[in-house]
């Protein structure tokens, strides 16, 4: 990836869905790597909230394919995490059933099973945590480069990095790392009240 590339990708990182699903309809293709990158946290933590592990990144690929042939007759973008919350659950049925097909009832009976998948409704309290977890992730965008890389080091990585480790990999001392931790998760705190959290 060239310099201006990465530029213009990690620019689009921080466009609103209404601009990104815009930018990936006219084909931009750094529009298209942001988007993914944006929502593939999301993708994946569906199956392995399922038990999928195995098969996590066969649905993410399954889920991106859909994305690509189903964006243009998505009506709001802003519906778009919504949408693959429920691509992704209903892949995860799918890849579910296709797995346990020898153990399946009659031909007529897993035709009716197979029409039930499609329509299941992605459970309200799944929804409601993953709704949660992709605000986190929205709001860990918003705060500047430094903050989002401790914050991501100290909570998101396991096991949790030594101080020492994350001072060093920042360029501080080893003494700040808390006081800046408090004034990035203040930040952090701020910017998910905003979105409702």
């Amino acid at each position: 990836m060239t310099a201006g590339t990465k530029l213009a990708r990690e620019g689009a990182a921080s466009w609103p869905d209404e601009r990104l699903v815009s930018e990936c309809l006219k084909g931009n293709e750094q529009a298209w790597s942001a988007l993914i990158d944006k929502y593939k946290n999301l993708i994946y933590s569906i199956p392995v909230k399922m038990g999928m592990q195995d098969e996590a990144a066969d649905i993410f690929q399954a889920v991106c394919l859909d994305l690509l042939s189903d964006l243009p007759r998505l009506r709001e973008p802003r519906a778009l995490p919504k949408w693959l919350m429920q691509a992704c659950y209903h892949k995860c049925l799918h890849y579910r059933r296709k797995s346990q097909k020898h153990l399946a009832a009659p031909e007529a009976d897993a035709e009716g099973i197979a029409a039930d998948v499609e329509n299941a409704p992605l459970p309200d309290h799944i929804l409601c945590e993953l709704e949660k977890e992709q605000m986190v992730r929205d709001a860990l965008t918003e705060l500047s480069p430094r903050c989002e890389r401790m914050v991501r080091m100290l909570f998101f990585e396991n096991p949790p990095r030594p101080y020492q480790e994350i001072a060093r990999e920042l360029d501080l001392a080893t003494g700040s790392i808390g006081f800046i931790r408090g004034r990035c998760l203040e930040k952090l705190k701020k910017y998910l009240e905003k979105m409702g959290f």
